[in-house]
Order: C-alpha cells, then sequence, then structure tokens
C-alpha cells in the first residue's frame, strides 16, 4: 500500500547502489523536488552513491543547479545510460571529463528494453541501431574513455537475420511525475505534456521487487476514470506532494485540457516562442531549407520533424496549406497536433492523442512515418550522417536512429558549411555572401548516427537539402540533383566538397 511522504521521506527508500529509472523527456515532465531531496540527503550523508541512472530522453531542465545536476556532479553517480544529453547542461560536460560511465543509446530502444523488463524479459531486439555508432561492432554505446561495459548492447543473430540485442541493468527505483493521486494511490497525468514510458518504468520495477516513488501535484478524493489512471495505486509505493509553480498560459496549452484548431496552432506556437528561454530563431539559411525541405511532404503524410532547421518545415507547410493535410508526431507520443520547440520540446500543441513512447515507437520502428527531416552535423563520401556528436560536445542520439532507421523518405536539412555562413536570396536568386569556416561535407565521419548502406539497403530515399543545393544517396554516393538558382555549380559547391559527386 502506498504512503504519503514527504520527498526527503520518499528518498530514504533510495539506497546506495541502486538502478533509478527518470520517466521525463528533454527537459519537460522532470519529478524535480525528488531529484532535489536525493540532492540534500547526499549532501549531509554521502548518500545514496554509486547510483546508475537511466532515462530513455533524459532527465534536465536546462538549468546546471537544479534537477539532478548537482547530485551528479558532486559524485553520487557511477553511470548513467540516456537516450539524449542536451538538457542536462553540466552532466554533457562530465561526461566527456570521464567523470563517470556514460552510455548513449537510442531513446527508442531504451524504451523497448525498458518495457521488456516490464514482462520479465532481460531485453529487447532491434534492427534500429545496425552500422550506427552503437552497433559494437563500430564504436558501441559508451561515451568517454572509463564507458566499457559491453553487456548493453550486443550483435545477435535470429533466424538467419541481425539484430542489436539492448540490456538495461535491472531498474529497482522509480522516479515519477504526475498530475494526481486519487484515495486509491492511482496516477493521473491530466495536466501533464506526456506519460512517457511511466507505466513501464513502475512494472520493471516492481518486477524487480522495487519502489515506485511518484511526485503530483495534488490528490484528489473522487476516483480516477480507469482509462485515466496511467499508473495504478498498486504499483506505488510513496507519493509526494508538491504544488506545482504556476505556469504561463502558453504552456498549459500543451496540456490538450482545452481544444486548440488548427487554425490557432500559429498564435499558440508564437505565445510560447515569446516565453520561453530557448526561442527558435529565424535566418536565411534555414528559411530557404526549409522551404525547400518542405516540398517533400504529401497529402496524408504521417511526419517527424527534428529539432534545429528542420523546424523550418512546419513553417513553410503551415505557409502553404500542406500542414493541415499531413499528420505531424514527436517522439514522446503526441500524434496529429504541432510540436513545439525550445525547453519544452516533447509537447504538442492541439495533439489528436499522446500515448506511451513506447508505442510511438512501434511505429517508428516498422517504417509507420512516411517522411521525416532531420538536422545533421556532417556527412560523409558515402552519404553517413553525424547527428549527435561534435568536436569536443555532444547531446545523444536521442530518437534520430529510430526515426531515420526505415521511414521510407528521409529528408536532412543543414547548411553546407557552419560558423560565419552568411547567405543572402533575393527574388528567388541565392548568394553565398561569405563561407562558413566549418565544412559540413568530410571525407569520413567522426560518429555514425545513420547508415547509408543500411539506407541504400532498405530501399529508402534520401535527400540532403542545404541552402544552396540538393543531394540525392545513390549506391554509389552522393548525387547532385538540384543547384539554387545564383549558386556556382564549381565554385559554391564542388570546389569545397572533398569528394567527387555525381552531377
Amino acid at each position: 500500500m502506498y504512503e504519503i511522504m514527504t520527498a526527503d521521506e520518499a528518498i530514504r527508500l533510495v539506497r546506495d547502489g541502486d538502478c533509478i529509472c527518470v520517466n521525463s523527456f528533454v527537459g519537460i515532465e522532470n519529478p524535480i523536488e525528488l531529484h532535489e531531496a536525493i540532492y540534500r540527503r547526499y549532501q549531509k550523508m554521502q548518500s545514496p552513491t554509486h547510483l546508475t541512472m537511466i532515462s530513455s530522453a533524459g532527465f534536465g531542465v536546462w538549468d546546471d543547479e537544479h534537477n539532478a545536476e548537482g547530485y551528479i556532479r558532486e559524485g553520487a553517480v557511477d553511470k548513467l545510460i540516456c537516450g539524449h544529453f542536451g538538457a542536462m547542461l553540466s552532466t554533457k560536460k562530465l561526461v566527456l571529463e570521464d567523470r563517470f560511465e556514460a552510455y548513449n543509446l537510442p531513446l527508442g530502444c531504451i524504451s523497448h528494453a525498458i518495457r521488456a523488463q516490464a514482462g520479465g524479459l532481460p531485453g529487447a531486439l532491434s534492427k534500429v541501431g545496425l552500422d550506427i555508432f552503437v552497433d559494437p561492432r563500430k564504436e558501441g554505446p559508451g561515451i568517454n574513455r572509463i564507458s566499457i561495459d559491453d553487456s548493453l548492447v550486443k550483435h545477435v543473430e535470429v533466424d538467419g537475420e541481425e539484430f542489436l540485442y539492448y540490456k538495461l541493468p535491472k531498474i529497482n527505483i522509480a522516479l515519477i511525475k504526475g498530475t494526481a493521486a486519487d484515495r486509491k494511490g492511482n496516477i493521473t497525468f491530466d495536466d501533464m505534456f506526456m506519460s512517457g514510458d511511466a507505466l513501464s518504468i513502475c512494472q520493471a520495477v516492481k518486477a524487480n521487487r522495487g519502489k515506485v516513488i511518484v511526485q503530483v501535484d495534488r490528490l484528489v478524493d473522487t476516483p480516477s476514470r480507469p482509462r485515466n489512471a496511467i499508473i495504478p495505486g498498486c504499483l506505488v509505493d510513496a507519493i509526494v506532494v508538491v504544488e506545482p509553480e504556476t505556469r504561463n498560459e502558453a504552456y498549459t496549452a500543451l496540456t490538450g485540457s482545452f481544444e486548440i484548431p488548427y487554425e490557432e496552432w500559429n498564435t499558440w506556437s508564437e505565445r510560447l516562442d515569446s516565453v520561453s528561454v530557448k526561442q527558435s530563431k529565424n535566418n536565411t539559411v534555414a528559411n530557404i531549407i526549409g522551404k525547400r525541405a518542405s516540398k517533400e511532404l504529401r497529402v496524408d503524410d504521417i511526419v517527424n520533424i527534428g529539432i534545429g532547421i528542420p523546424e523550418m518545415v512546419s513553417r513553410f507547410a503551415r505557409k502553404s496549406g500542406m500542414l493541415d493535410m499531413v499528420t505531424l508526431t514527436v517522439e514522446s507520443g503526441g500524434i496529429g497536433g504541432f510540436p513545439v520547440s525550445g525547453e519544452a520540446f516533447g509537447a504538442m500543441i492541439g495533439a489528436a492523442s499522446v500515448y506511451d513512447m513506447a508505442n510511438q515507437f512501434d511505429l517508428y520502428d516498422n517504417g509507420g512515418l512516411d517522411v521525416c527531416f532531420m538536422g545533421a552535423l556532417e556527412v560523409d563520401k558515402e552519404g553517413n550522417v553525424n547527428a549527435h556528436r561534435g568536436p569536443g560536445a555532444f547531446a545523444g542520439i536521442g530518437g534520430f536512429a529510430n526515426i531515420t532507421s526505415k521511414t521510407p523518405t528521409v529528408v536532412f536539412c543543414f547548411s553546407f558549411t557552419a560558423k560565419g555562413l552568411e547567405v543572402s536570396q533575393t527574388k528567388g536568386i541565392v548568394t553565398v555572401e561569405k563561407e562558413g569556416t566549418i565544412p559540413k561535407f568530410v571525407d569520413q565521419v567522426k560518429s555514425i548516427s545513420f547508415s547509408a548502406r543500411r539506407a541504400i539497403a532498405n530501399g529508402q530515399k534520401v535527400l540532403y537539402v542545404t541552402e544552396r543545393c540538393v543531394f540525392r544517396l545513390t549506391p554509389k554516393g552522393l548525387k547532385l540533383i538540384e543547384v539554387y538558382p545564383g549558386i556556382d555549380v564549381q565554385k559554391d559547391i564542388l570546389d569545397l566538397l572533398p569528394f567527387e559527386v555525381e552531377v
């Protein structure tokens, strides 16, 4: 039977050496007070320590002084396994200093491995990850020099087919953020942007004889409607009530508590951007790329649009009217609305449905999308893409590998060069005013996020859309298929490539 506790009381359930799984998504829906309580206890008692932390999508709040950053920084964690580290500002720097073991697995593969534990299975098979960095025949999932655990990902063969086998340590502590708990301890997520892996995490923890700790905004007397109770009370050990901070109305719009018609998506998106500390940027390069890439949309397409430059695709799809004729999705489980960017990435405006994250990756992994638009840090002569690790920095692969692994049409949206690139466009004529100092096209990418060889074998259509031209992937490598008006093919494209392309 669950107990109502303070955060400090609940965290006493956590022991040294425990494996904690956090249900959150990049920077949203973090059980912040539970993390703060762990930090307070660690500062006083140097316990809990030797922790392993697992999260499908990471657990930061874009602030290195809050959430888990403090106790990770001071040494409470030995091992970290995440799909994305972007919102964990100090943690992702410490990873590169070899302060603790850190592993980066595709977001959906972690989600499915958690669900496998919930069902009494040690791990999950997946085609996702073959021939990219996480494949143990390539680099493996370890991010730094001390991350040498080879049990997390294995290359296996079943019935003549090759797979990667993802296996997580046994989870025995769940840290969950919910909306409300009724008198039976049932947990609802009504005022939240998503429920993520919450149910699977709790089931896995109970299967491993562990403890489930849930932070909620309030207690309610009225029993939850059965379909609204994401976590049944019988799976909950401790409930911590923390009155939420007042939320700007723009963020309230993301909970689905009131209807937002398609005609109002743009208005709410602008309101969100105005109050976000991570406002989206508008520039000529991104606009050129987004406008061209949006032409790959077709009526009734099911779509995923990545963060950064790819977000411009939705802007131009809205202008053309195409946005109302496709279905957008986001990794956290939302379908049929408008994904937001910035610090609330993972939430949707006007979503038609928000279901468990593992179900969303079932859709992605099995080719359920029609087209996706992704960013890129580097592209090499074979067409391989590095999208997760730059020089001296990384954010993680996130859902990128799952989304691109089987989607029939994959469109990479990125500038030809970076750092200092200046481009103008007048009456459709594109002029490169100043070239960037960092080339995006390289002889060989530093790390593979997307395998061109695998894409060719899968029969996928792959485009590389820049602000000056478009390439298409062929069995021989890249083929230049479009050059924009005003661009000199030789000077602005071919002379800058470190390899030959078909023209």
